[in-house]
Formats: structure tokens, C-alpha cells, sequence
């Protein structure tokens, strides 16, 4: 792969990021490193890649406890690091820790262990009381020590819940350089989202982060059903657009769903001359999607190659 931009410099000039599917254990069978190796190859094919989410899957009952569905997240994390040259961001799911020193011995150990970022994820459920540190504390905690390695904090952005734009306000706040959303199907809430934490910076002369939209292709019923469990908002119009037909169309509409999708909040913030920058986050999500959602990542980087902006991006904060 190609010499890659700092993620300082990527999160200010349209980044582009690929969140994989972390393997159910540790890399130490020949189909898990067969997963990792094919990984590799379909990254090392898109120089334009600026970072490698590696989300922490987990499943929550009535009461709130997890149950791990992803193996040795930082171990993926290291090794893709490793063979691609691309940072990793590993996510962490911060309302399960026993309490804020758990969160702060995990974050030292992320840290030493050479990555540098981590995404910073609350509860499923406002009505439960988790064990852990919200993410603002999170953020108050994690902060210092991947800034001392040369790091950073994001968060994640919900267009769709009420008042999001200012948590997402206090999140940055507190450290936040940049949000993913969710998997977009449709544009008007975010574009919303994003207008108002604009205002909202403005007015507390506060530079924004960074937003990656995210992005997932579809084959069949099976995955929008998937995509809502991870939270996503799929419009009925936009699931019947997508799913009629077979699942090679289906994946298709998708692609063509996502630019879609981005074109319209792209030409939003410039209509509306908005300092938020914006990055796009490509989804895999399930093991059987890395050939589609490696296209869709062709496809992004293809279209943020020809929209950045000329100076480098001095809309947002040098991060």
C-alpha cells in the first residue's frame, strides 16, 4: 500500500474509513488467518484508506449484560495495523466496564500495546443503569492517555435520536475529534443532525469533529433486519428500493443508495456552507460481505478522491 496520510490530516480533508468484521476468536486457525489475508489483499487495493475500525460486537439481554460476540479485538486490531500501514480504531463498548479505573487500565493497555485510537461507545438503553462511565466520562478518561501516544477519542452519532446534536456538542467537548453514525439509508436526518451541531459550535466558538457517515451494502431481508438490531434507521421506501429483485440487484441498489446518500448531505453542507468536515465510513456486516463492501469502498474512494478540498481542508480543526 501507498504511504498513507496522517489521520490528523485525513480527519480535515474527507477521510475514509472500512469498519471489518472482527473474527469470533483469536487469529490462531487457518480459517481465521484465511479471513485476515483476504482482508489485507482487498485493503491493500484502495491507497485512499485512512484508518480500519475494529467494532466490539455485543449482545444484550433484558438486563442489560453483554455477551461478547467478537474474540481478541485488539490482537485484529494490531495486525491489521501491521500488514496494511492504515491506523486501527478500536471500539469499546464502555458501559459494561465495572467502573471508570477499569475503562482507564484498558485504555493504558490499548495505548502500550501501540494503538493509538479507540471509538468510545455507551449502552444500548437509556432506561438501564450500566455499571459503567458514560461516555462523557469515558472521554474525560480515555483522552489524556491516546493523546500522549499520539492519538485520539471518537464517538458515535445517532441522527435519529432527539437532542443528539448536543451531545454530540458535549462529547466534543470533552475530547471527541470525530463521529461515525450509524449505517445510513437516508439523508434528511442527518443532514438535519449535522446543520444543528454546526450552529451549535458556532456558537460556542468551538471548531466540530469530524462525521464519517456510514455506509453498508445489503443482499436480502436478512440484513436489513441486521442493521436495524445494530440500531440503523432503514426508511421503508429506501428497504423496498433495495431488496426488490435478486440479491445481486439488491446489493447493487445499495451501492447505489449510500452515494446517493452522501452526494445529498455533501451538497447540504456546502449549500449551507457548514464547518463540520465530513468522511465516510464503509461497513462490512457479516463475514459473507467483504466482496460487496469492498466495492462500495472502491466506489467511496473513487468519489472522495475527486471531492477533496484543494487546500487540504481547513474547514475543521487541525486533529
Amino acid at each position: 500500500m501507498t504511504t498513507p496520510r496522517t489521520l490528523s490530516t485525513a480527519l480535515r480533508s474527507r477521510p475514509l474509513f472500512f469498519e471489518p468484521v472482527p473474527p469470533p476468536g483469536r487469529l490462531s486457525t487457518p480459517r481465521l488467518e484465511e479471513r485476515v489475508e483476504a482482508l489485507v489483499r482487498l485493503l491493500a487495493k484502495v491507497p485512499r484508506l485512512d484508518a480500519i475500525v475494529v467494532p466490539e460486537l455485543v449482545d444484550e439481554n433484558h438486563e442489560g449484560k453483554p455477551h461478547y460476540r467478537s474474540g481478541d479485538l485488539r490482537g485484529f486490531a494490531r495486525v491489521l495495523e501491521e500488514r496494511t500501514g492504515r491506523p486501527a480504531i478500536v471500539n469499546k463498548v464502555v458501559a459494561y466496564l465495572a467502573s471508570a479505573n477499569g475503562l482507564e487500565r484498558w485504555a493504558e493497555e490499548t495505548a502500550a500495546m501501540g494503538l493509538r485510537y479507540s471509538v468510545l461507545v455507551g449502552g444500548a438503553s437509556r432506561y438501564i443503569p450500566y455499571p459503567g462511565p458514560s461516555v462523557i466520562e469515558a472521554n474525560r478518561v480515555c483522552r489524556p492517555i491516546f493523546q500522549k501516544v499520539g492519538g485520539g477519542i471518537g464517538n458515535i452519532a445517532i441522527p435519529q435520536r432527539t437532542g443528539e446534536p448536543h451531545r454530540m456538542l458535549s462529547k466534543t467537548r470533552v475530547g471527541a475529534t470525530f463521529f461515525t453514525t450509524q449505517i445510513l439509508f437516508d439523508a434528511d436526518l442527518v443532514v438535519q443532525m449535522i446543520r444543528q451541531y454546526d450552529l451549535l459550535c458556532r456558537q460556542a466558538t468551538m471548531p466540530p469533529a469530524t462525521i464519517l457517515l456510514s455506509f453498508a451494502p445489503l443482499t436480502d431481508e436478512q440484513d436489513a433486519e441486521f442493521v436495524r438490531w445494530l440500531g440503523a434507521d432503514i426508511p421503508e421506501a429506501a428497504e423496498r428500493a433495495i431488496l426488490e429483485g435478486d440479491d445481486a440487484e439488491a446489493v447493487r441498489r445499495s451501492e447505489e443508495r449510500a452515494l446517493e446518500v452522501w452526494t445529498a448531505v455533501a451538497r447540504a453542507a456546502e449549500e449551507h456552507q457548514l464547518e463540520v468536515p465530513l468522511g465516510v465510513n464503509v461497513e462490512q456486516i457479516s463475514a459473507r460481505h467483504l466482496e460487496p463492501a469492498g466495492r462500495l469502498l472502491h466506489e467511496f474512494a473513487d468519489r472522495l478522491g475527486t471531492e477533496e478540498p484543494s487546500d487540504g481542508g481547513g474547514s475543521g480543526p487541525d486533529r
